[in-house]
């Protein structure tokens, strides 16, 4: 059966600041499945593998699985076909998502650039970026591979404040070869057919939907583009005071314990 009424729920920010829960957002989760919700856990970070976040997600005492879980990665992935050589600027989720389509994944170096013909490059997050890496996407995207993004987000908050994110290294890539990348991740097509393939949904199947994130630029905008309602809370990029945003949220929270209990009441 479709999932229509389920809660997708962004996780930097959201629920989580780097490897720190945010206070009452694991009981938000609970009370939300309690409830009879199907909660969907949607990211743009692609650094991570599956495997990881679960591991994540079962620290923080929530039991997930992986189909609850989309990424930018697995979005990603959708843009290339079986047996391709994709050249990885990015971390090990986008090599897993590659690999799980039966295309062939290739380091970031300058043996395997010049190893045969490369059909596309995927460039996201991950804190090895370099000179070098920049020099072989580079090499690779003149040479014809397509340019693919996971995301195009310039920070992502964590405990210390937010951090370059993946579009920041993205805009590198763009700024050298003078070419805009295919953007997989929030809230652009390839995540939002993602998204709707794991819950069931048809075309016109979302009136119940909520989208909860902190960033409406990439959270609101999925929202808009899934007709799911935009729930802004305040415990990542976006902070209390703040102006006009773009989309206006349909309802705002300080963060995921009080958006729940604002929708259901307090227990």
């Amino acid at each position: 059966m479709p999932d229509a009424n389920a809660w997708i729920l962004d996780l930097d920010g959201v629920l989580w600041l780097g490897d720190q829960p945010i206070p009452g957002s694991v009981g938000a989760v609970r009370r939300l499945e309690q409830l009879g919700r199907r909660v969907l856990f949607l990211t743009n970070n692609s650094a991570a593998t599956v495997a990881d976040y679960l591991t994540k997600f079962a620290r923080i005492g929530l039991a997930v699985g992986g189909d609850d879980l989309c990424t930018s990665a697995q979005a990603a992935a959708m843009l290339v076909r079986p047996e391709e050589r994709v050249l990885v600027c990015a971390g090990p989720g986008v090599t897993e998502a590659i690999q799980n389509v039966g295309a062939v994944a290739v380091p970031i170096t300058a043996t395997a650039v010049a190893d045969g013909v490369l059909d596309a490059v995927i460039v996201g997050f991950h804190r090895e970026f370099a000179y070098e890496s920049l020099l072989q996407a580079f090499r690779a995207i003149e040479a014809g591979a397509r340019f693919i993004a996971t995301n195009d987000d310039a920070t992502y908050p964590t405990p210390e404040g937010p951090i370059p994110g993946g579009g920041s290294i993205v805009a590198a890539v763009e700024y050298a070869t003078g070419r805009r990348a295919t953007v997989a991740g929030k809230p652009f097509a390839p995540i939002a057919q993602l998204v709707r393939d794991r819950l069931g949904l048809g075309g016109d199947e979302t009136a119940g939907l909520t989208m909860v994130g902190d960033r409406p630029s990439t959270d609101g905008a999925m929202a808009r583009a899934l007709g799911a309602r935009f729930a802004l809370v305040l415990s990542g990029v976006t902070k209390a005071g703040h102006g006009p945003v773009d989309p206006s949220p349909d309802c705002e929270e300080l963060d995921l314990e009080q958006l729940v209990e604002a929708e259901f009441g307090r227990v």
